[in-house]
């Protein structure tokens, strides 16, 4: 007996390539970081508000840890977009980014603890929000960076768009113990290729 092979339909990826176009004519036209989450809040709210432009292979799951897939990343690498997946029970350590960012959850929902780190380097909780579905948070070293995220499902994936303003996977950024103790690293991406978000040949 043949086996069925199933074939995924290519997904519509102009909904991320206009995204990305506007963020950077907005970043063209001002380094106001306010400005910049304000009006980047509104473009990001508006992208996961549909939930059908975003490629399957950078919506899976690890059974171990939370993926970071980089989704585009501006030529002079003053953005980047990424989606993070998590899996039920995933989470992150207690990390800063050292950049404006906003998250955007597309899929399911996340749990995320504020911190704020004292003068002599201890940390003291700032309190959670669970952020559901179209829900979009900020973060920047001006008004809050330093965080915990967790998934929000006990049973199922999650998956948040996250832009920050910088390749976010090459910047030196830390993790912190419960006592506030830095410890530096790079996140990197786990890709093994990065979707073409310019070929227009199967979409308009």
């Amino acid at each position: 007996m043949n086996a069925v092979t199933t074939i995924e339909r290519p997904v519509d990826t102009s909904r991320l390539r206009g995204f990305v176009t506007a963020l950077a004519d907005l970043i063209a036209c001002t380094r106001d970081e306010q400005a910049l989450l304000e009006s980047g809040r509104t473009l990001l709210a508006r992208l996961i508000a549909r939930d059908d432009w975003l490629p399957p292979e950078y919506a899976r799951p690890d059974p171990d840890r939370y993926q970071q897939y980089l989704l585009h990343c501006d030529s002079r690498e003053r953005f980047s977009v990424v989606s993070f997946v998590w899996g039920p029970g995933q989470s992150t350590p207690i990390h800063d980014h050292g950049v404006w960012g906003l998250v955007g959850v597309l899929r399911g929902s996340e749990q995320v603890e504020r911190f704020h780190r004292l003068p002599g380097g201890g940390l003291v909780a700032q309190g959670s929000d669970l952020l559901r579905e179209g829900e979009v948070d900020a973060v920047s070293p001006r008004i809050s960076d330093i965080h915990r995220v967790s998934n929000g499902r006990a049973d199922a994936p999650s998956v948040s768009i996250h832009v920050y303003g910088a390749n976010i996977g090459a910047v030196e950024r830390a993790t912190f113990a419960p006592d506030g103790t830095p410890k530096s690293f790079i996140s990197g991406y786990a890709n093994r290729v990065i979707p073409n978000l310019w070929d227009r040949s199967r979409n308009a």
